[in-house]
């Protein structure tokens, strides 16, 4: 290579070279733009998808937590055929309905059927306000269950699940609790201020206008809400692929049992003061219409802070509290306060009746905040026979187990409050039509801490 060459070629090299550099920087900056503009297009959506949730609660929640303002009008202004003590079972009918079917929603749009979760979600809306309006026309208190009670909470179940699978997958480890517990106080905030909206619609339009006007609400809250909510591209992705089986080998194995069966206890009694506070306040302690709307939303107001302060006694590191004892605490707290505060009223006891509706409101509003110690238990006997465990289908079931004790109870109710008799024995609440819902809430929230007479027992066989 001759000299002339050689110069020739180092100078080609720089200008290579100082092409080069400024393609780089500018794809550098291109890239780093398009990752800002990324980042900022999930933040947007799963602000989206925050509010569309908070939103979604008024139309799925927004009934089913209030049902005791339309049984205290009922009872006051019946009009249609049958017995309007029939209408007891609705609010619990309701909720138990939405519990039941959720294992089943859950467990078919978590994966093979996540690419139709808003689909589900609109049909679950039609349902709903198609019930409410089917029930403004209602002649027979049959018509009432089977539109207040069935129809609607399948509707609102079917708006739920899958809504709420999209929520938790849209926010990873490090903010899913925050994002859960924001829309947790969302719910809690409906059936703080619900009633009072219910009720001023009740005494001015009655119940069938208002009944109507909830169906305008339900439609487009659920309408607006659904579009906020996509699906999460992981699961449009992974939809079309064959899905995983679930295992099953927790149902083979004691502990799940034990606390279903306390899940279910629990869940009969606590349905009972939301459907009946209302009218035991109105007729028994002669309270305003005012004043007994006040003691639901004050029943409601403390889910607020009960659910993080029990997920935090059961997840806590500092003093670790076993799921049995954290569940234990919810339940006969509950109890103590069905037993010496509601059944101690007597006429014109307004804060009797508003230390009873914030004290159990907290205590029985928490205990589902303890289902994850009770997850995190089955996780370790999971681990420690080397079996796998789907911790969502293991959340569904527990809802399941709380359906089934909220239709329980409220099958319960009505010839409960049928054995009261109609006429008062003694000045306290015990002696009154209402005494053995009273009694029948309190043992329920007793039997809640099944799970600690378990261990319990199991401990003395160990001794």
């Amino acid at each position: 290579m001759t000299r002339n060459q050689g110069i020739s070629l180092r100078e080609s090299l720089p200008s290579d070279s100082g092409e080069q550099e400024p393609y780089d920087a500018e794809q550098y900056v291109f890239n780093l733009d398009q990752a800002d503009s990324s980042q900022r297009e999930s933040n947007r959506k799963r602000a989206c998808v925050l509010v569309g949730s908070g939103l979604l609660q008024l139309p799925i929640w927004g009934f089913a937590m209030n049902y005791g303002v339309f049984q205290e009008y009922y009872s006051g202004n019946w009009t249609l055929q049958g017995s309007h003590e029939v209408t007891g079972i609705i609010g619990t009918t309701s909720n138990g309905v939405m519990y039941l079917s959720m294992p089943f929603l859950f467990a078919l749009f978590s994966r093979r059927w996540a690419c139709r979760r808003q689909t589900a979600a609109l049909c679950g809306a039609a349902l709903t306000c198609i019930s409410f309006l089917l029930s403004s026309f209602s002649s027979h208190v049959w018509h009432l269950v089977a539109t207040q009670g069935v129809m609607a909470a399948l509707g609102c179940a079917l708006i739920y699940s899958p809504m709420t699978l999209s929520l938790g997958e849209w926010f990873d480890i490090s903010n899913r609790a925050v994002a859960y517990g924001v829309v947790l106080s969302c719910k809690n905030i409906v059936g703080s201020a619900c009633p009072f909206l219910l009720r001023a619609l009740l005494d001015r339009y009655g119940f069938r206008i208002t009944l109507r006007i909830w169906t305008a609400i339900t439609a487009g809250i659920s309408i607006l809400a659904t579009f906020l909510i996509p699906t999460h591209p992981s699961s449009m992705s992974s939809s079309t692929h064959r899905t995983r089986k679930i295992p099953w080998q927790f149902l083979k194995h004691q502990t799940f049992y034990i606390y279903s069966i306390a899940i279910i206890f629990q869940s009969s009694g606590y349905g009972i003061p939301q459907t009946y506070l209302n009218t035991y306040a109105h007729e028994v302690t002669l309270l305003s219409q005012t004043s007994a709307t006040l003691l639901l939303t004050l029943f409601n107001i403390p889910g607020i802070v009960a659910s993080p302060f029990f997920g935090y006694l059961s997840d806590n590191k500092r003093f670790p509290l076993s799921a049995t004892t954290v569940t234990s605490v919810s339940t006969v707290s509950s109890a103590l306060s069905a037993f010496l505060l509601w059944g101690l009223t007597s006429q014109g006891s307004m804060a009797l009746l508003v230390i009873f509706s914030i004290t159990f409101g907290f205590f029985a509003g928490g205990y589902s905040a303890t289902w994850g110690g009770v997850i995190n238990e089955l996780e370790r006997e999971a681990a420690q026979r080397n079996e796998a465990i789907d911790t969502g289908m293991l959340y569904g079931l527990l809802n399941g187990a709380r359906g089934v004790g909220y239709v329980s109870g409220g099958l319960a109710g009505v010839p409960l409050l049928k054995a009261g008799g109609t006429s008062s024995v003694g000045t306290f609440a015990y002696g009154t039509t209402y005494g053995p819902l009273i009694i029948f809430t309190g043992l329920s929230s007793v039997f809640g801490c099944w799970g600690l007479l378990w261990k319990g027992k199991k401990l003395l066989r160990l001794v």
